[in-house]
């Protein structure tokens, strides 16, 4: 039986679970890695850091 992997929020880093009012996209300034931002996060305004280029983001 395999398990459900959800993903994780850039920014506070808790499980997304499904059918959340979360977000992803790929990086703005690299391009190369998927961003999720969680509801909670993106009403607050909380930063997120891009892994691989380091890019800060609100």
């Amino acid at each position: 039986m395999s398990r459900l992997h959800l993903p994780v929020c850039t920014s506070c880093r808790r499980p997304i679970p499904p059918y959340a009012r979360a977000v992803r996209f790929m990086c703005p300034n690299c391009g190369e890695v998927e961003i999720w931002r969680c509801e909670r996060c993106r009403k607050q305004g909380n930063l997120y850091v891009c892994p691989k280029c380091g890019f800060v983001g609100p």
